[in-house]
């Protein structure tokens, strides 16, 4: 409305021209009349005047009432069609009547009501902390009076046990007297037994002379030939001055005793002369059972020997392996050699596929599931010269079979995803590859993925350990990718490179010797083992001994199936022609002949049989007696047949981590080779379920398991054996009672409640609270109380269950110390079947 007139600007605000005027003219605005134009600045300083003038007249009047009410009144019209066609007009009017309050007289209401609300809750909260004060010295008079009764019970029962302990000691110190009086007696008696037994020889001796001479009128000769034969006659006994021949001993004999790693108990008894009857009852004081032909293992014949009184002496029965294979050395000059390389890391990180793109083959595809679970043996030539690299499994099933790896070789290569980090499988190849001392290398794997993170791969291995020489530490870290090839000539070269530091070298003349890496038996061929050659060098036909087996090499192969005639150091083959399945972990050694390789290997055998044999035998005792003290144990028995001994010996180890105080999984045997009619029979009578892995039963065990109903579950990849035992177990186990947190409430004020004490009104933030379920009050994030509710509330209503995002009233039953910023948790217990967190 800017340059408008007086007239104009009248009109619209709907006043007089000549009122108009004198307001202008009030305000200070000049103006010479209607027609002239009014500015904006001049509209202002009306406006600003019209406020002034009416804040002077408010002041000036009377205090403006508290309340105001308005009526109002609005009229419209509502056509509406007639009966015949025609319309018809009707007014509406209506009518609203509204009233308004002046704030200060609210206020003031509110703050007169919240005085009142104050001054009782005071009154309150004085009465409350008076009995709070009175509950705790309650409470704590009786805790020092149980705190009293606590300590004299204490000193009761250690002054009880004071005495039981001195009349122990008296009682056994009367037993030892007793027991040297008895010695001393039974000493004396003997001993004068003896002299009354030699004072009668002497007599009859004596007169039986007397009679010679008055009676026999014989020659001096034959008087000498008498005397001799009766002196031949009492020689065991009497010598020719007629006295006694034995003594008492003046002090007890103390025997050295050689103990090798089992022994049967008459032969111990034996060694130190004393009765068997004897050394079974020192067992039997001892809380061990056993008969004069049982064997016992080395620790126990230690404790027997020491009980009675003698020394031991362990004997080592690796004497004969000593003396026939000691001169069998490998005789020359030391050369350089390939260097042996582990390839460790998880599951699934790759550690496989990087071995495949360096040898242009598909392990990985002929493994079940894609996971290897053989330990893979692969020499490949880079350059001039050639990398034998050991592929070890993942799964934290093969513990033991990386363990074995790490043991016979030059170079760990840790393998880890970069888009994955460190995990369990890859902290325990870091442990494997420091307890065998060996340089270790890090392969970070998958650089290709777009969520590979190599700072938390470096600072996840730096927190074990492990640091890169990027980070000043002494470790080379690689970084590749084994599906493009990226990287893979490094990791090559830092190979080669960490090989030349260590200047490896072996003796490549002579006989051979080597460790086990894998054993099978295949259909058609026998044992079939792997090898890794160690120092000398292996031909066809050599006689060799391998633990508790021999044989000769019939056949030899490299990693690719080539048949091969000679295999040197850092040289893994696959040999045939021996007696059995060695275990992997088992050195090689070439001997003269057959001959001496049979003894060798028989005599490990027996003793590994007596060894067995005591230790099976101490279980049993073991289980007796444990049975007895807790009770009845649960047992699953499982009989495992595996295609190589690697994976038999991991099954094991893992089914045997299944077992639980109240339910034992127990291995009764594991072997290598299909499931044979013998397997069937033992596992019936033991009651065992066989687990068949990579391997089938014969047509013989076939027909025995429809006849005895045995379970028999076959197997390709380990987890599933695993798991399905681990449920079998779970199947045993007794239901554990678990707590749930099903809801969690914040508390925003507390209000007092004449019928329920202090209520707290709570907002729920997390599920649901409901009226039946236990609940617990924390206070800073920890538990103050623990209870019930007494009541739930949604405005005026009792409600049973209340949901997350909703107020809520909550009071708490015995409980009300319940302060705003507390947190109300509701939980329920439940029934859940238990499971195994192993394996």
């Amino acid at each position: 409305m800017s340059g408008v007139t007086v007239a104009k600007f009248a009109e619209t605000l709907k006043v007089p021209v000549g009122r108009l005027l004198e307001q202008l003219e009030e305000a200070g605005v000049t103006v010479g009349g209607a027609d002239d134009v009014i500015s904006d600045d001049a509209k202002m300083e009306l406006l600003n005047h019209l406020e002034r003038s009416h804040g002077r007249k408010e002041t000036q009047a009377s205090v403006s009432p508290a309340k105001i009410t308005l009526n109002r009144r609005d009229k419209s019209e509502l056509r509406l069609a007639g009966a015949k066609g025609g319309a018809r007009t009707v007014t509406v009017e209506v009518r609203r009547k509204k009233s308004y309050i002046k704030r200060d007289v609210l206020e003031e209401e509110s703050r007169k009501q919240q005085e009142e609300l104050d001054t009782q809750r005071l009154v309150e909260d004085e009465a409350r902390l008076a009995g709070e004060r009175a509950e705790q010295d309650r409470l704590a008079a009786e805790e020092s009076a149980r705190k009293a009764a606590e300590a004299e019970k204490s000193r009761q029962a250690e002054q009880q046990h004071v005495e039981l302990a001195q009349s122990q000691e008296a009682a056994r110190a009367a037993a030892d007297e007793q027991l040297r009086r008895e010695t001393a007696e039974a000493a004396a008696r003997a001993t004068a037994e003896r002299e009354k037994a030699s004072r009668e020889r002497d007599s009859r001796s004596q007169r039986r002379a007397r009679a010679e001479d008055t009676t026999l009128h014989v020659t001096g000769d034959n008087r000498k030939r008498r005397k001799k034969k009766t002196s031949r006659r009492r020689g065991s006994a009497v010598g020719f001055d007629g006295q006694h021949g034995f003594e008492q001993p003046t002090a007890p004999v103390v025997r050295e005793v050689q103990i090798p790693e089992s022994i049967a108990v008459g032969d111990l008894a034996q060694q130190m002369a004393i009765k068997g009857a004897e050394v079974i009852k020192v067992m039997m004081r001892m809380g061990v059972m056993a008969t004069i032909n049982q064997v016992i293992d080395q620790e126990t014949a230690i404790l027997v020997v020491e009980e009675l009184g003698h020394t031991h002496v362990s004997v080592n029965n690796d004497a004969l392996d000593e003396k026939i294979l000691g001169a069998i050395e490998s005789t020359g000059d030391a050369v350089p050699r390939s260097p042996v390389v582990t390839i460790m890391g998880h599951v699934d990180h790759g550690k496989t596929s990087l071995l495949d793109y360096i040898r242009r083959t598909h392990v990985a595809a002929g493994e079940a599931g894609g996971i290897t679970q053989h330990i893979g043996a692969y020499s490949v030539a880079v350059g001039s010269g050639k990398i034998t690299f050991l592929d070890t499994p993942g799964h934290a099933a093969f513990t033991a079979m990386r363990a074995r790896g790490a043991k016979v070789t030059d170079i760990v290569v840790l393998v880890i995803a970069a888009d994955d980090g460190v995990k369990p499988q890859t902290e325990e190849a870091i442990k494997h590859a420091k307890a065998a001392g060996v340089p270790l290398l890090v392969a970070v794997n998958k650089i290709d993925r777009a969520e590979a993170d190599l700072d938390r791969v470096r600072n996840e291995l730096s927190i074990h350990g492990v640091i890169s020489e990027e980070w000043g530490g002494d470790n080379l870290f690689v970084y590749l990718s084994a599906k493009t090839g990226e990287g893979i000539d490094a990791l090559l070269e830092a190979i080669l490179l960490q090989a030349d530091l260590l200047e490896l070298k072996a003796v490549a003349e002579g006989p051979a010797a080597g460790v086990i890496v894998e054993s099978s038996l295949e259909t058609g061929r026998g044992t079939v083992a792997t090898v890794l050659v160690t120092r000398g060098t292996l031909k066809q036909g050599d006689s060799i001994v391998v633990g508790e087996v021999f044989g000769r090499v019939r056949k030899m192969m490299d990693e690719n199936g080539n048949e091969v005639s000679s295999a040197g150091p850092s040289t893994p083959v696959a040999v045939l022609g021996l007696s059995g399945t060695p275990s992997a972990g088992d050195e090689l050694v070439v001997v003269g002949d057959e001959r001496k390789a049979r003894e060798v290997a028989q005599f490990r055998h027996a003793r590994a049989r007596d060894v067995k044999l005591a230790k099976q035998q101490a279980a049993k005792l073991e289980d007796v007696f444990g049975q007895m003290q807790s009770g009845e144990v649960k047992d699953l028995q499982v009989l495992v047949k595996a295609d190589v001994h690697g994976s038999a010996e991991a099954l094991r180890d893992a089914l045997i981590r299944l077992s639980y105080e109240e339910v034992q999984v127990k291995v009764i045997d594991c072997g290598v080779g299909g499931i044979t009619e013998s397997d069937v029979n033992l596992a019936a009578a033991s009651k065992a379920i066989i687990i068949g892995f990579n391997v089938r039963a014969d047509g013989a065990a076939r027909n025995a398991l429809k006849e005895s109903g045995v379970q028999v579950r076959y197997y390709s990849i380990i987890y599933e054996a695993i798991q399905d035992v681990e449920a079998a177990v779970n199947g045993m186990l007794s239901p554990e009672i678990r707590e749930q947190i099903v809801g969690l409430a914040e508390v925003r004020d507390v209000f007092q409640s004449p019928k329920f004490g202090s209520v707290a009104g709570c907002l729920v933030v997390e599920g649901y609270v409901k009226r039946s379920n236990p609940i617990r009050v924390l206070r800073d994030a920890t538990v103050i109380f623990e209870g019930q509710l007494e009541s739930l509330r949604r405005f005026k209503d009792d409600v049973n269950e209340v949901r997350s995002g909703t107020e809520c009233g909550i009071g708490v039953r015995n409980y009300n110390d319940v302060k705003a910023g507390d947190q109300i948790e509701c939980f329920e217990r439940i029934e859940v079947a238990r499971t195994s967190s192993k394996g």
